[in-house]
């Protein structure tokens, strides 16, 4: 299995996490700590196996001066 690296679900591109998970209930504990990280997540199934895909929205730029 060859999944892609990245997904874009409504307009937004989301990053494969780079594992493999055999059912959702095993991809849960990482969805959850996507989460907490303030990650958005998307759980696709691809074949037999579970992949995650996440973003997160940049909230604020710091910009240094010279």
């Amino acid at each position: 299995m060859s999944p892609n690296l990245s997904l874009v679900r409504a307009g937004k591109k989301f990053m494969w996490d780079g594992r493999f998970y055999a059912t959702r209930e095993e991809a849960a504990p990482a969805h959850e700590a996507y989460l907490k990280d303030n990650f958005e997540v998307e759980v696709v199934q691809e074949e037999d196996k579970f992949l995650i895909y996440t973003r997160r929205v940049v909230k604020e730029v710091v910009v240094a001066t010279q």
